[in-house]
C-alpha cells in the first residue's frame, strides 16, 4: 500500500532566529518513499539536513524576520501489516543488553523512572518479564490516562501524567517508557505518521503521532499505549529518549506559529510522476518542471489544520 503524509507550517519572528525540525521521514523509511517533495535526501530551499545524536535526520535553517513557510509532502510504501505481536519476545537481562541500549534504562527530562520504581515494580513486578509486561505497562496506561488534546501541556512529566490522570499521545508514551525503564526494559520514545488506515476515522484534526519502543529478545519492538491496539502505517520521524531529544520544531529565540497542518493517509491514485526501475529501488523521488507542482493537491486529497 501507499501512504501520503506531509505537512506546512508557518512560523513567524521578529528578527533573524536559528532554528531546526525533526519533520521528515526516519533514515530507516528512507527506501520506502517512492516520490518526496523536496526530493528524498533533500533539504527544502534555504536549509541543510543534519543527523542528530540518536541517528535522526532534520534541517537547520535561518528564518529572517517575518514568516517563514516549511513543507514536505511525500509518499511512502508500506506492507500494510499490523504492528508486530510477538508473546514470546522475552526482557533481557541488562549484563546481555548491546551498548546502545544502555542509554534507554536511564531517566530522562519527562520520564522520571527512578520516581516510579517501587510503584513499578508492585505493580508489574509479577507478571513474567518480557512481551506480557510490557504489554501489562501499556494496558494500565490506557486504562489509567484519559485523553484530550485539551490536557496537552508541554511541560507534563510521566509522574504529573500519572497524578493528573490526563494527557495526550506524548504523555501515554512518556509514562509508559518511565515504568518500563524501572522494570529494566529499555524503552525509547518515537515521534511519527500514523492515519486513520484500517480503522473508523477520527474527526479529531490530523497531528502527529507519539508511540514507544520496546527492547525484547533482539530487537525493538513498537508499543502505543495510546490507542493500545495494532495499528496500520506507522512512519518513523524520530526516536530519542523522550519528547525533549525529538522536538518536531525548535527555535532558539521568540516564534509564533501561524499555521500547522499535517496529512497522512492512504494513496489510492497513481503515482505522480514516473520513475526508473533503478530510482523506484532506491526511493528517490524528483521534481516536476520549474513552476509546476508534479503533485497539485485536489480535493481528493485530505489536509488538516490544527
Amino acid at each position: 500500500m501507499l501512504i501520503r503524509l506531509g505537512y506546512e507550517v508557518e512560523v513567524e519572528v521578529e528578527q533573524t532566529t536559528p532554528l531546526y525540525t525533526l519533520m521528515g521521514v526516519h533514515p530507516d523509511h528512507q527506501r520506502r518513499v517512492r516520490w518526496s517533495r523536496p526530493p528524498a535526501g533533500e533539504a527544502q530551499d534555504g536549509a541543510r539536513l543534519f543527523r542528530d545524536c540518536f541517528g535522526n535526520v532534520g534541517q537547520r535553517l535561518t528564518a529572517e524576520a517575518g514568516i517563514t513557510t516549511l513543507r514536505f509532502d511525500a509518499i511512502v510504501e508500506d506492507d500494510g501489516k499490523p504492528d508486530a505481536y510477538v508473546p514470546e519476545a522475552a526482557q533481557v537481562s541488562p549484563d546481555d543488553l548491546p551498548d546502545e541500549c544502555l542509554g534507554y534504562l536511564l531517566a530522562s527530562r519527562y520520564c522520571e523512572s527512578d520516581k516510579l520504581s517501587g510503584l513499578a515494580w508492585k505493580m508489574f513486578g509479577h507478571i513474567p518479564g518480557g512481551w506480557a509486561r510490557v504489554q501489562a505497562v501499556c494496558d494500565y496506561v490506557n486504562f489509567r490516562l484519559s485523553f484530550s488534546y485539551g490536557y496537552a501541556r508541554s511541560s507534563r512529566t510521566a509522574v504529573e501524567a500519572h497524578e493528573e490522570r490526563v494527557g495526550v499521545c506524548r504523555d501515554f508514551a512518556h509514562l509508559a517508557i518511565a515504568f518500563c525503564r524501572a522494570l529494566n526494559i529499555p524503552a525509547r520514545y518515537v515521534n511519527g505518521y500514523m492515519g486513520d488506515i484500517g480503522i473508523e476515522p477520527d474527526p479529531a484534526p490530523m497531528d502527529f503521532n507519539a508511540w514507544f519502543e520496546a527492547y525484547l529478545g533482539d530487537r525493538w519492538y513498537t508499543f502505543d499505549p495510546r490507542h493500545n491496539v495494532r495499528r496500520i502505517g506507522r512512519v518513523v520521524v524520530a526516536r530519542g529518549r523522550d519528547a525533549a531529544d525529538v522536538a518536531l520544531l525548535h527555535t532558539f529565540g521568540p516564534h509564533r506559529l501561524r499555521k500547522f497542518e499535517v496529512w497522512t493517509h492512504e494513496h489510492e491514485g497513481a503515482m505522480p510522476i514516473k520513475m526508473s526501475a533503478g530510482e523506484r529501488e532506491r526511493g528517490f523521488g524528483r521534481y516536476g518542471p520549474p513552476g509546476r507542482s508534479p503533485l497539485d493537491l485536489g480535493s481528493g486529497d485530505t489536509r488538516y489544520l490544527l
